[in-house]
């Protein structure tokens, strides 16, 4: 049976709630939504192992922002942004003095809607060696290490056995994971951000799931950053078939052959990527080290 596919937690939600079977609420999970320097927030928290089956997904709690205004270059929008995932970033860390930080961006530098994770990386102050030789320059800044394991294709290893490897010599507190996801509706394709506590599975987002990366594989919590640059065609299809007064359930196996494979994604999607894995980086920044500003860490990174 064909089933629209998503990535976000909060899709999974709206999903679920179009089921012509279901009403009420939906048991084992809580859903609420808030806004934040100006920005829309929604939380889903999945509670129990019902919740979970019904969305599809690890029981956590899963943050999203939707960040329109960046896109539309409102004003201040990039600082107010940086500042409203920072804050959401630092909550889900619940970091102490001391405490290290390993960020790891998967994906592939030479796909462009598969490159959020690296680009990410290139934007995110890497400190350990710097507090290791030249501590009393760097008061109040943790130690971060920083990582892009590629891909199985091009490394012939999985990302998460290297970032297993790397967090064994690190002994990291936390670790941040950051990958591109699949939405399932265009609109949020780079203009919106999830965070996860239940860590990632590197590949989901193109139907191609890998080795998991959790507190299980790795031994350290890890938070899950990720932002949809692509949506599934199939689904695609059944969002136009259905705003179009249709019902996706007409054909299944024709939205089933249609989606095997393929993916969309806009034309601009180098300019979406490149600012939001900046946005991105320099949230995870201020998160780490919340006395910095959007200004000295473009001092810092250049």
């Amino acid at each position: 049976m064909f089933r629209k596919r998503t990535d976000l937690a909060c899709e999974a939600v709206e999903l679920w709630g179009e089921g012509a079977e279901r009403a009420g609420e939906l048991s084992g999970v809580i859903s609420s939504e808030r806004k934040r320097e100006g920005f829309p927030v929604a939380t889903v928290e999945i509670i129990n192992e019902r919740g979970a089956d019904a969305l599809g997904k690890p029981m956590g709690k899963y943050v999203t922002i939707e960040i329109d205004g960046l896109i539309n270059r409102e004003d201040k929008a990039f600082s107010r942004a940086a500042e409203a995932l920072a804050a959401e970033l630092g909550e889900m860390l619940r970091l102490r003095d001391g405490e290290s930080v390993l960020v790891a961006g998967l994906g592939n530098r030479a796909i462009t809607p598969d490159a959020i994770g690296p680009e990410t990386v290139k934007n995110t102050m890497v400190t350990s060696h710097l507090i290791e030789h030249m501590p009393e320059a760097f008061p109040g800044i943790r130690r971060v290490f920083a990582i892009e394991p590629g891909v199985l294709g091009t490394t012939g290893i999985e990302s998460a056995r290297l970032i297993k490897a790397v967090a064994g010599i690190a002994r990291p507190d936390r670790v941040i994971v950051v990958d591109a996801l699949a939405a399932r509706r265009t609109a949020r394709i780079c203009r919106t951000v999830q965070l996860a506590d239940t860590g990632i599975i590197p590949g989901s987002g193109v139907g191609n799931a890998r080795e998991g990366i959790n507190r299980e594989t790795l031994g350290a919590p890890v938070i899950a950053i990720g932002v949809p640059t692509v949506v599934d065609a199939g689904t695609l299809a059944a969002d136009i078939a259905s705003r179009a007064g249709a019902t996706w359930d007409d054909n299944p196996e024709a939205l089933e052959r249609l989606g095997a494979g393929l993916v969309v994604t806009p034309k601009d999607i180098d300019a979406y990527v490149g600012d939001i894995s900046k946005l991105i980086g320099y949230a995870i920044n201020m998160a780490l080290h919340r006395s910095l500003t959007t200004e000295d860490i473009t001092m810092f990174l250049g």
